[in-house]
């Protein structure tokens, strides 16, 4: 196809939650931008997510800059209300989106000048934010190849509700947030059993009656700025986030049997620790996902595979940003009541004139 140069000072690469605050902070700056989203519309995968998906934040702490999210402060939204919200939001705004125009390389030229390419042509420009956030690719073991064909196995973005697994025991991998939520969901119809070690657990009490607290302790305390931040940031990709709205004791109740971790697969059976096997016609990976950024050309990548940056600014590339990546610079950058911190530095180190890489001491 053939390319095309645009006037854009700067690309946003994805019309999510993380996308359109940046636009926002860019909007209210009087800076010029386009944004590129591979969906139909703007917030497009959450419209893709489990039916009884709700937020484990109250919808108080759920707006992006400059609009509140229009429900009750003590509510958590679901996921189609957040497609609807990302989309009002949006028009709201007049926010200039090309939709369905997916990235497939980024470049940057030995002027400076980058260049996008996508299904609908080369875009250019002279800064460049990757705001495709973290459920770029699922995440599965290697493990998964070793069992039984018999076995029905998807990924926890495949799952839609409990009427789309098959009559027999279920195995949930990953006792996180989203795989407790999927095993209790699924307990009233199926014989369950969840596989891993939870991670650590936020009482829902805090979030619901205390909001104000729990909000400063997860937006304003845990931070790269703190040593309890650093701290968690650290092994945040070990052991995972938080379980948030769900407790280890509820999904006992629930039913649901907890194996520990697994072992090993045996005849193309799971084994846990103990040497028991785990009984599953069907698997449900809820074990995250993975980045992908080797679209990018050039790029260096830790051993997690996200880009070497300071709170989202990359050290490597001039002009080159980022959004969403987990503990970018808090433990809420990956959802959507952090999003607007994040956007707010970066829009300010990619302004034109700024320096490229930003100082240890910078803050929010």
């Amino acid at each position: 196809m053939k390319s095309r140069s645009q006037n854009d000072s700067t690309i946003i690469i994805g019309a999510g939650h993380c996308g359109l605050a940046m636009a926002h902070e860019m909007t209210v700056r009087g800076q010029h931008f386009l944004m590129l989203e591979a969906g139909s519309a703007p917030g497009n995968s959450w419209s893709s997510r489990w039916e009884s998906l709700e937020l484990f934040t109250p919808a108080g702490h759920d707006g992006l800059p400059g609009r509140k999210f229009p429900a009750g402060r003590g509510t958590f939204p679901t996921a189609g209300a957040v497609s609807d919200y990302l989309k009002s939001y949006a028009a709201a705004f007049d926010m200039p989106i090309q939709t369905s125009t997916m990235a497939n390389r980024l470049e940057v030229g030995a002027d400076g000048e980058f260049s996008v390419h996508t299904n609908k042509g080369t875009f250019r420009a002279s800064r460049v934010v990757v705001a495709t956030g973290v459920h770029q690719a699922p995440k599965i073991p290697a493990l998964a190849s070793q069992i039984s064909e018999d076995a029905n196995q998807l990924h926890s973005s495949e799952y839609r509700n409990p009427a789309q697994i098959p009559d027999g025991p279920v195995a949930v991998v990953g006792f996180g947030t989203s795989g407790a939520q999927i095993a209790c969901e699924l307990a009233p119809s199926h014989k369950v059993s969840i596989c891993g070690r939870p991670t650590p657990h936020v009482p829902e009490a805090l979030i619901r009656y205390a909001p104000a607290l729990y909000w400063f302790l997860v937006h304003r305390l845990l931070t790269r700025s703190t040593p309890a931040g650093r701290k968690v940031a650290q092994r945040i990709h070990s052991r995972g986030a938080p379980l948030i709205r769900v407790s280890t004791q509820e999904v006992a109740s629930a039913g649901v049997a907890s194996v520990g971790r697994i072992d090993a697969v045996r005849n193309g059976i799971m084994v846990s620790k103990d040497g028991s096997p785990i009984e599953a016609s069907t698997i449900i990976w809820a074990t995250g996902y993975r980045p992908d950024y080797s679209w990018i050309d050039g790029l260096r990548t830790d051993e997690h595979g996200y880009p070497f940056h300071r709170r989202g600014v990359s050290t490597d590339v001039p002009g080159l940003g980022f959004l969403g990546i987990p503990f970018q610079y808090g433990l809420t950058s990956g959802i959507i009541g952090g999003a607007g911190r994040d956007a707010r530095y970066l829009a300010r180190r990619l302004a034109p004139g700024k320096a490229a890489v930003p100082g240890v001491g910078d803050r929010a």
